[in-house]
């Protein structure tokens, strides 16, 4: 804990607007000196951080991903300054923030941590799988020239092979507010599969999708991949979750929840 005043509270935002803060978070925000944001791991709603800025009096300056990544200009106003980083979701899902909290605890810099809700557990709650279920969360990045990894369809192939659920969070390039969408995930990871050859993912494998997680206007869809990649799922933004062995609970809640036709996906294969 630092002697002088100095403090770096890391606040979660939730998964939809401004109203989705805590009262603690709110409180972090009110007594703070600097508040930062960053928004390329996640986002809330367009506008959303002005009115958080509004209901709290405080000004909010958003980073980029090498501000936050670097961390120096963070930490340089941690020294004397109360200071916050909000952060969409819960503020610990990201490797980055775990990393800034550690850059900050070995400077003798004080740390809170405000969770709040996360797309980790969200996406399973709302498609009534069992969370306990997951394996390795991975993400699907953008392919650029030279670069178009197959990293992701091994973590499901490895996922599926034990029998366990897929997270698929889907990229994020905040700076050109380009946001994947469901369609474009599974039209890669059909590429992949083609390159890799291990046939674990094709048109008629059982695929989940959410959009706009938290928010009023939700939407959640299970069915074959070809039935998906013909689905617009709307703004921003998108997770797939490809099943592994289900429960019949899960069953049924994928039938009750995400509009899932299990005859007609069987029929499909």
């Amino acid at each position: 804990m630092s002697s002088g005043k100095g403090r770096l509270a890391f606040v979660g935002l939730g998964l939809h607007n401004e109203l989705d803060i805590s009262e603690r978070g709110l409180q972090e925000m009110r007594t703070a000196d600097v508040v930062f944001a960053e928004s390329y791991t996640s986002m809330l709603s367009p506008g959303s951080l002005d009115k958080l800025a509004a209901m709290c009096g405080r000004k909010i300056e958003v980073l980029d991903r090498t501000a936050v990544e670097d961390g120096s200009r963070i930490l340089a106003e941690c020294v004397s300054k109360k200071v916050v980083l909000l952060v969409a979701g819960d503020p610990m899902s990201a490797t980055t923030h775990v990393d800034l909290r550690l850059r900050a605890t070995r400077e003798n810099i004080e740390t809170v941590v405000v969770h709040n809700a996360s797309i980790f557990t969200a996406v399973a709650g709302l498609l009534g799988l069992q969370h306990y279920k997951f394996g390795r969360t991975t993400t699907l990045p953008f392919p650029q020239e030279g670069y178009s990894p197959t990293s992701p369809y091994e973590v499901v192939s490895e996922n599926l092979s034990r029998g366990l659920h897929t997270l698929i969070l889907l990229d994020i390039d905040a700076d050109n507010s380009r946001y994947m969408t469901v369609n474009e995930g599974l039209h890669l990871l059909l590429d992949m599969d083609r390159r890799v050859g291990k046939g674990q993912i094709s048109e008629h494998t059982l695929v989940c999708a959410v959009a706009r997680a938290g928010s009023p206007d939700c939407m959640i869809r299970a069915g074959a991949v070809k039935e998906l990649t013909a689905v617009d799922f709307g703004p921003p933004l998108h997770s797939i979750v490809i099943p592994g062995r289900l429960h019949f609970v899960e069953e049924e809640a994928l039938e009750a929840f995400a509009g899932w036709k299990r005859k007609k996906v069987s029929d499909a294969e």
